[in-house]
């Protein structure tokens, strides 16, 4: 089978760059009396060592947005394509504040033309990081006890890595493929993307080379137990943002004597109204479709809620509690809510003019952000509180029924026989959006394998990823792009 073929090969391959670099060091070329002693050219490092300097440089080329700053990142990735002799470029976007630039990086590895590309789509953008709250300097890029720690190491520079070096293995087999693919490392995701993603798709789409797929963030493998299949979740569709603004006016002054209408208290009282609405549960066909899925994991007790889910969630008062509690789950069956940004006044004794708070509401597919909106300004109910919306669009989901997702469940089943994969609803958001208004089948799947809690680091603090997981993740992508290749 392509697939274990493909992994024996690469093993032997690795093993035998190791051997080679190991030697290499000694061997002088020509070398005789009076001769310059010049070392031969060493050989490639091998791939786990490839992944991880790769991740390292890209995480101390910091690039938090806001303000973004990316195009050095961008830049550095276009290096390492064209290094592997891929057309590569790097693409201008919108700047806006940035003082270094901001840029995606695109490369590709030509097919023969026979089927249309597949498309794999990372960001460099991240979140910024309260260095109080990690053990190391979160853009030192550090490694330890065989993890790469750093922000971006999961979200998305370790997605990134995994894809670039896919293409440069490819690149280096000379194996022939049906279709292009095409690496797209983009600005602004974590703002949205409009400045990224959706400016590419926008004003740029024949970057995309009439691509039929597209795999990025958004799903991967979980290990449940030691002693239960892993989970391959491939995610579908993604529930969508209505972000928004809340502001609150008040007489501004000292705030040794304060009024009645001070904005700050307003927009307390306001945000506590908001934060008593009561969302309803819903579930979507997605959801019941992966948690039927499930239903051969869960305990005997919650096996049949499961397999039913919209069921059980109306009819079992003991199941709704214990489903409830899990907030992933909690997410998947109806909107959330929730309070992130503060503002108010720069000093202690002012009175500010306006305090205000960002809102995160994450709505499930085909719910309406102005809708939901009106439902804050009713539970506001103060014509002195303003709530404008900020980031919103819809959501739309790809079909199971292509041939890289069956290509997915092909390598899965060779990888573990017991795996399990499942299509699910991604409870936040992604890229994929954009390029599903094209038509493009796009899925958020990286084979990367995680155990409970191990992602809490997205976001948060000490993010890391094993270098293992980098190793195994190009590997079982480039298995993935063969098998495709195979069942086209």
């Amino acid at each position: 089978m392509i697939i274990q073929r493909f992994f024996s090969e690469s093993a032997r391959l690795a093993c035998r760059q190791l051997a080679a670099a190991l030697s290499a060091g000694c061997l002088l070329s020509g070398a005789a009396a009076g001769d310059e002693l010049i070392p031969e050219e060493l050989p490639p490092l091998p791939l786990r060592e490839r992944a991880a300097q790769i991740l390292l440089e890209a995480i101390r080329l910091v690039s938090v947005n806001p303000p973004g700053d990316e195009a050095p990142v961008a830049d550095f990735l276009v290096g390492k394509l064209r290094e592997a002799g891929l057309e590569a470029a790097l693409i201008a976007t919108p700047d806006g504040d940035s003082k270094l630039g901001r840029a995606a990086a695109w490369g590709r590895l030509p097919g023969s033309g026979e089927r249309r590309p597949l498309v794999l789509l990372s960001h460099l953008d991240v979140v910024p990081a309260n260095r109080a709250a990690w053990t190391t300097d979160p853009f030192a890029g550090i490694r330890r006890g065989g993890f790469i720690i750093g922000r971006g190491s999961l979200d998305a520079k370790g997605v990134t890595v995994i894809q670039l070096l896919a293409m440069t293995e490819l690149a280096k087999r000379e194996l022939p493929l049906k279709r292009d693919l095409v690496f797209l490392a983009t600005p602004d995701e974590e703002k949205g993307g409009l400045d990224g993603a959706g400016y590419l798709v926008r004003e740029r789409p024949g970057l995309l080379l009439d691509a039929e797929y597209l795999l990025t963030e958004g799903g991967g493998v979980r290990l449940l137990s030691d002693q239960a299949p892993p989970v391959w979740g491939i995610s579908v569709i993604e529930k969508s943002p209505c972000w928004m603004r809340v502001a609150a006016r008040g007489t501004p002054g000292h705030s040794s004597a304060p009024p009645r209408d001070a904005a700050v208290p307003r927009l307390i009282a306001a945000l506590d109204r908001v934060r008593r609405l009561e969302h309803p549960i819903r579930v979507v066909p997605e959801v019941q479709r992966m948690f039927a899925a499930l239903a051969p994991l869960a305990s005997a007790e919650d096996a049949p809620g499961y397999a039913d889910l919209a069921t059980f969630l109306t009819t079992d008062p003991a199941f709704r509690s214990r489903f409830l509690a899990e907030r992933s789950q909690a997410a998947l069956v109806r909107n959330t809510l929730t309070i992130t940004v503060l503002e108010g006044a720069l000093s202690t004794n002012v009175l500010p003019v306006e305090a205000s708070a960002h809102l995160d509401a994450r709505l499930l597919p085909f719910e309406r952000c102005d809708v939901f909106i009106d439902r804050v300004r009713q539970a506001v109910g103060d014509t002195g509180v303003r709530v404008e919306p900020l980031l919103s669009f819809h959501s739309r989901g790809s079909t199971i029924d292509t041939a890289l997702y069956r290509a997915i469940e092909r390598v899965a089943a060779a990888s573990d026989p017991r795996a399990v994969v499942v299509p699910r609803m991604l409870e936040g958001f992604t890229d994929a959006h954009f390029f599903r208004d094209l038509g493009i089948h796009a899925y958020g799947f990286v084979p990367r394998w995680h155990r409970a809690g191990e992602l809490r680091g997205i976001h948060g603090p000490d993010e890391r990823i094993s270098i293992d997981n980098l190793e195994r993740g190009v590997h079982t992508l480039i298995a993935i792009i063969l098998e495709l290749d195979r069942l086209d």
